[in-house]
């Protein structure tokens, strides 16, 4: 009886066939999996991914592209209306390869914002676009080059070789984060192969997003070009290097100074004549000079410190 009784409710259409009801499962778990993807690599909401899916198909592919588009077009529209709000928060990105070194600042609202992987992986597309710019632009070196650059400059770098424009990417970001955000600057340092670049980064949030070639990012940064007098061993090059920058971003000096300069107190801005941010006992010149390392020139960034930008070189 109950075998014919559920034969009538199938022919009646109120049951779908046995072969119907096993493959729903599967194609439920089709769709969950490729709705799960799509939002894993646009970081929108499921609403949003299901329609793209639904519009295209199922096509992962075209339904990305349209997101992303969407995104963007979203993104310049927020970014007009959100024009003009403060944007004290945010990362200083770092990235130093050889002979050369970048350093930006990316700012947004909060820093809940700033702690999300899509605004992390902003600030990485940035650093990798002006390292980009200045492979470019930066060969064949005889002498220390320090240059920077401007807002509307950094905007029309591109993300790489075949890559958008760093406008688009931060209007994407802008989408889908629902902030405003600048790009407030970068400086890039390049020296010949006799001399040496120091770096830091202090301040630095926990990594949302996935690291890009060994791009650092915190709240702030220091790049300092330096000389050996005589070949140095790498490791120790990079632990006076590190310690070097470290005391920029901690004194935050104003010029390099002279190493015949006075020790200074503590309102000194010459960093050869501060007191050495580890070892207050002696001057950062007197620190560097068993070293042989002459400092040529340093930058310091510090995340929403107001202060004029330097003219680009």
């Amino acid at each position: 009886m109950q075998r014919v009784a559920l034969g009538a409710v199938a022919r009646a259409g109120l049951w779908p066939p046995a072969r119907l009801f096993r493959a729903a499962p599967r194609a439920l778990a089709a769709d969950k999996e490729a709705l799960m993807r799509l939002r894993r690599k646009t970081g929108l909401s499921f609403v949003h991914c299901r329609q793209a899916l639904l519009r295209f198909e199922g096509d992962l592919g075209q339904a990305e592209a349209w997101l992303n588009e969407q995104a963007q077009k979203e993104g310049w529209s927020k970014a007009t209306k959100l024009q003009g709000r403060r944007t004290k928060e945010g990362l200083i990105g770092l990235l130093r390869e050889g002979n050369v070194a970048v350093m930006v600042e990316v700012n947004c609202e909060t820093d809940f914002v700033a702690r999300n992987a899509k605004f992390q992986q902003l600030v990485q597309q940035v650093v990798l676009g002006t390292m980009f710019h200045c492979r470019g632009t930066a060969e064949q070196l005889t002498s220390y080059t320090k240059h920077f650059l401007k807002p509307d400059e950094l905007s029309q770098l591109q993300t790489g070789p075949s890559g958008g424009l760093l406008r688009d990417q931060m209007a994407l970001a802008i989408g889908k984060l629902g902030e405003n955000m600048t790009l407030r600057r970068a400086a890039w340092v390049a020296v010949p192969e006799d001399c040496y670049i120091a770096s830091y980064v202090h301040g630095s949030l926990p990594a949302s997003a996935p690291p890009a070639a060994a791009v650092a990012m915190g709240k702030y940064g220091a790049l300092v070009a330096c000389r050996p007098a005589e070949p140095c061993p790498k490791a120790s090059l990079r632990d006076v290097g590190r310690k070097l920058a470290q005391h920029v971003v901690g004194m935050a000096p104003l010029s390099v100074g002279s190493p015949e300069d006075e020790p200074g107190g503590e309102t000194e801005t010459r960093m050869l004549a501060q007191t050495f941010l580890l070892d207050p006992g002696m001057t950062l010149g007197q620190y560097l000079q068993p070293w042989g390392l002459a400092v040529l020139d340093f930058v310091r960034f510090e995340c929403g410190e107001e202060t004029e930008q330097p003219p680009a070189e």
